[in-house]
This record gives C-alpha cells, structure tokens and sequence, in this order.
C-alpha cells in the first residue's frame, strides 16, 4: 500500500484543493466546489484501521446557528482519532460550509445528509456520482453562495 499523508497536512490540502486555478473560491460555483471537495476525499491519510476512521459527509439544510436562519450545504471530512493505546479519542472535522441566503427554493430542499467511508465495500465515484444527480445542484446553481466557510472543529 502505498504511504498515506498524516491527517496534520489535511486541512491544507484541502484548502488547496479548493484554491486550485485561478478563479477564487469566492468565485466558484457549488458544483465545481463539490468536484474539488471530492478530489480532495480521494485522496488517503493515515488513519486506524477501523472502517469509520475516514468518512466524508454531504449534507445540507435550513439552519440558524448564528443569526438569522441560512440554507447550508456542508461538506465534511472527518478523521477518527485516537489516544495512544488505540482507542477512540475524538473525531477531526473538515468543513467547507457554503451558505445563502434563504429563498423559498432552498426552503423547499428541507434537510439531507449521506456518509461514505472509506476502507468499506462503497466506492467513492459511486458515491459522488448519485450525490451529484441530486436535485439541490439545480437549485444551487443559479444563486451565489453569500460566504464560503472552510475550517476544522474537533468532536
């Protein structure tokens, strides 16, 4: 097998992932966010050997964390991590949050959340490719996102 990055370098590499080409990632549609966001999910870290220890998440929906209610999609990386004798100690999240304003479009999309893991009988493209026919990229595509939030959080 060959040798996997530390899970240290992740969140640079997906900032540069996301930053790749010339457009900023202001700029950048959701879609293309979501095919750099993926490539970036390819890519492997060494983590335990345990079938959740490397899981990306897709999900989005109407929240209000902090002020008034925003519609959400959130893509995550999350990387268990362990204490020195192997066991759980906590989980290391990802996050590329895009967030806009709420329309009655984006209201109507209500919430969704699928995982994938890898070191599973899933395959990543499989994955992607159903979550990528899902009906909120028509929606998303024709609105720009007000802010895009990249940053990791232990949970």
């Amino acid at each position: 097998m060959p040798s996997r990055r530390p899970i240290d370098q992740a969140r640079e590499r997906l900032h540069d992932e996301l930053c790749r080409g010339p457009q900023p990632l202001a700029e950048l549609d959701a879609y293309e966010v979501w095919l750099r966001f993926i490539r970036f999910g390819s890519q492997r870290y060494d983590t335990a050997d345990t079938p959740d220890a490397d899981g990306l998440l897709f999900q989005y929906g109407t929240y209000a964390f902090e002020g008034p209610p925003v519609f959400t999609l959130d893509l995550v990386r999350q990387f268990e991590i362990n204490d020195a004798s192997g066991e759980h100690d906590h989980y290391r999240q990802l996050h590329c949050e895009l967030l806009y304003e709420l329309t009655p479009q984006l209201r109507t999309l209500g919430h969704f959340e699928s995982w994938f893991f890898h070191d599973t009988d899933d395959e990543l493209d499989h994955w992607a490719d159903g979550l990528g026919r899902q009906d909120v990229w028509t929606t998303v595509r024709r609105l720009h996102p007000r802010e895009i939030k990249v940053y990791q959080e232990h949970v």
